[in-house]
């Protein structure tokens, strides 16, 4: 019987051993054969992408390992999953796999600082150039393209600022010039947005996000085409870049809940947004919610939904007031990351190199302009409002 994701994602492979309605963890760095045959076999299944049910050696994964890999193909429909200790190295491992010596890479402006800053600092010591594309700019991406060019890296929304590209256009255009193409497609999720479907070759998500759900976990999934499987798997092999069967266990689980989430996630924003469109103290919202704007007509054109995580634009002379607004929310968290069921607020610098940030530039905003990215979280609706009504005050 054919499921549907809501289902699947309820129904993974149990542990039948234990009869436990959740697959074992297991932890291994060993892992034994009958014979030399037997393991030698093994080996060419594994690297023919054959299903197996464990690894030939603990650095690839386990058999925890394998099962949310086994999930997360179904849900990418994928021909293949790479998992990572953490978010960023799924990242890492797609630009370290396919990008050589002498090789140009095109990076949307608006990744995630770790991206910008591994393609800015990182791969020139490699002598890998990174060049940075507008991504509200299509044109722009098409003029910096060279004979050079190895892969476009695109993260859609992007980072803080949630610009929307056209993302068929992309994938069109590298196939005809035969580059790769890598999305970070953390915020839609696979389950929003199949990015293999539209012809990417790499699909990347951060699994310490909504994959988890809890906060209590880290890890990154790459999913890609068979076009650059080997590639990959060669790298992936001897870099140790593998998830910890914990951490599988506690993604698993996220898993399960992840569709009813998403919904109240998206559900709990709308409202929270609807509040704040009303607040003359903020000049802009970015997040899909106005019909008639390029950000929803892309959203709408590739995503099946939409979640919790947004900016808005603070107009103020006085960014110490903007620091009081953040720092006297009570039910909004200070701190990294997002995807957990709390809420989450953050004042972005965008406007110079940070320790953990690279400056934006393309992204224009005045110097009175201030960005506050949120998490809205499973709380009541009501009290993010009345929480962010009593904060706004403080700014001047």
């Amino acid at each position: 019987m054919k499921k549907s994701i809501t289902t699947f994602l309820k129904h993974p492979t149990k542990d039948n051993t234990n009869r436990s309605a959740n697959p074992p963890v297991t932890r291994a760095s060993t892992i034994l054969f009958n014979s030399m045959q037997e393991l030698i076999q093994h080996e060419k299944r594994i690297k023919a992408n054959k299903k197996i049910s464990y690894y030939s050696y603990g650095r690839y994964g386990s058999t925890t390992t394998i099962e949310l890999e086994n999930i997360l193909k179904e849900l990418e429909q994928a021909y293949h999953i790479f998992l990572t200790g953490t978010g960023f190295g799924g990242v890492a491992l797609a630009i370290m796999s396919v990008c050589r010596p002498g090789d140009e890479i095109l990076v949307s402006d608006n990744v995630y600082g770790p991206t910008k800053e591994i393609s800015e600092d990182l791969v020139k010591e490699f002598s890998i150039k990174a060049i940075f594309y507008d991504p509200d700019n299509f044109e722009d991406l098409k003029k910096k393209l060279s004979k050079k060019t190895k892969m476009i890296l695109v993260e859609n929304p992007g980072s803080n600022t949630f610009e929307f590209q056209d993302l068929s256009k992309i994938v069109k255009l590298a196939k005809r010039k035969k580059i790769l193409t890598f999305l970070d497609n953390t915020w839609g999720t696979p389950l929003y947005l199949k990015p293999l479907k539209l012809g990417f070759d790499m699909s990347f998500t951060s699994a310490t996000k909504y994959f988890s759900g809890h906060s209590d976990a880290m890890g990154g999934s790459l999913a890609v085409n068979k076009k650059v499987f080997n590639k990959v798997m060669f790298f992936y092999k001897l870099s140790g870049y593998r998830m910890s069967a914990d951490e599988a266990y506690l993604i698993i689980r996220g898993l399960r809940t992840l569709d009813v989430r998403l919904k109240q996630h998206y559900e709990n924003t709308k409202i929270v947004i609807n509040f704040l469109k009303k607040q003359k103290k903020i000049k802009d919202i970015l997040y899909p919610y106005k019909p008639n704007s390029k950000r929803y007509k892309l959203w709408k054109k590739y995503y099946t939904g939409a979640n919790g995580l947004f900016s808005i634009v603070i107009k103020s002379k006085q960014k110490s007031s903007v620091i009081k607004f953040v720092n006297s929310l009570k039910l909004f968290g200070i701190g990294y990351s997002w995807g957990g069921f709390e809420s989450l607020v953050l004042l972005q610098n965008l406007r110079g190199d940070t320790k953990y940030t690279k400056k934006r530039l393309f992204f224009r905003f005045n110097k009175d302009e201030h960005i506050v990215r949120l998490h809205i979280g499973l709380e009541d609706p009501k009290d993010l409002i009345a929480d962010l009504k009593k904060s706004l005050r403080h700014i001047k």
